[in-house]
C-alpha cells in the first residue's frame, strides 16, 4: 500500500523541527556576513569609451552605409587586438604592474552593443586608483598602436575612467549574499528536518503502532507523572469525595 502524506503532517514536521530551521538560518546569515564584510576582498571597476568612426579628410563628403558598418565589424577584430600582449605588456610596463599579460587580461573586459560603435572598456582591482589607470591607460595604449598593428586610425576617445569621491565596490554584494544564505539555510534546514522525521523508526503514537504491527489498537494507558500523583493525594485529603479521579487525566480503556 502506498504511503501518503498530508498538508498537516508537513507542517508537523517543520514545526517540530522549527528550531532547527531557525539555528541554520541564522547560522548561515551569519556565516554569509562574515564571509561578506571581513574576509572577501571588494573589488572596484572603472570603464573608459572609445568610438571606431570612419577616418576621412574631407569633411563634406557622406559617410556611406557601408563603410559604418564596416566600422562595427572591425570592433570585433578591436576587442581581440585590445587584450592581446602586444596591447597589454605594454599597459603592464607603462603602469609598473607585475602581471603578465595573461593575468592583466583577466581583470579586463571589453563589451560594445549590437550594432553600436562606441567599446566600452572595463578594468576591475582591489584599489579603484589602480582600476582606473588600467581602463585609461589600456585605451591610451591601443589608441597609439592600432594604426601601426592595423594600418587604420579610426579610433576615438569618448571618455576617460575617474573616480568618485566614495568608489562602492561591485563585488561582494552583502545584502545579496545574505538573502541567498537566508534561503539555503531554510532549504536545508527543512530537509535535514524531513531527513531526520524520516531516519526516526521510533514508535511514538497509536497510528505508529498500527504500521509497525499491522494490528488495530484495542486500548492506551495514559501516563501519570510524579507531580499528577502529588496533586491526586493532596486532592483525595481535602475532597474525599473526588477519591479515585486523577487531576486533568483522562482514562483510556479497552
Amino acid at each position: 500500500m502506498e504511503e501518503t502524506i498530508s498538508l498537516k503532517e508537513i507542517f508537523e514536521v517543520i514545526k517540530k523541527r522549527l528550531k532547527l530551521i531557525i539555528v541554520l538560518i541564522v547560522g548561515a546569515a551569519v556565516l554569509s556576513t562574515i564571509i561578506s564584510y571581513f574576509i572577501i576582498t571588494p573589488t572596484y571597476e572603472a570603464s573608459s569609451q572609445f568610438i571606431v568612426n570612419q577616418n576621412t579628410n574631407n569633411k563634406e563628403e557622406s559617410v556611406e552605409i557601408n563603410e559604418i558598418r564596416s566600422n562595427v565589424e572591425l570592433i570585433n577584430t578591436y576587442n581581440v587586438v585590445i587584450k592581446s600582449p602586444a596591447i597589454l605588456e605594454q599597459v603592464a610596463d607603462e603602469l609598473h604592474l607585475n602581471l603578465t599579460a595573461s593575468q592583466l587580461g583577466e581583470k579586463i573586459q571589453v563589451s560594445s552593443e549590437q550594432n553600436s560603435q562606441v567599446v566600452n572598456v572595463t578594468a576591475s582591482d582591489i584599489d579603484p586608483e589602480t582600476a582606473a589607470s588600467i581602463a585609461n591607460k589600456t585605451v591610451n595604449v591601443f589608441q597609439d598602436q592600432i594604426p601601426d598593428l592595423m594600418n587604420v586610425d579610426n579610433v576615438k576617445i569618448l571618455s576617460e575612467a575617474d573616480i568618485t569621491a566614495n568608489p562602492s565596490p561591485v563585488s561582494p554584494k552583502p545584502m545579496l549574499n545574505i538573502a541567498i544564505a537566508i534561503v539555503l539555510g531554510g532549504m536545508v534546514g527543512v530537509g535535514l528536518a524531513f531527513l531526520l522525521e524520516y531516519m526516526d523508526n521510533t514508535v511514538k503514537t497509536e497510528s505508529d503502532v498500527e504500521k509497525k504491527l499491522e494490528m488495530p489498537v484495542l486500548g492506551a494507558i495514559s501516563h501519570i507523572s510524579e507531580d499528577d500523583m502529588v496533586a491526586h493525594q493532596f486532592g483525595n485529603a481535602a475532597n474525599p469525595r473526588g477519591r479515585g479521579e486523577l487531576n486533568g487525566q483522562t482514562k483510556k480503556t479497552v
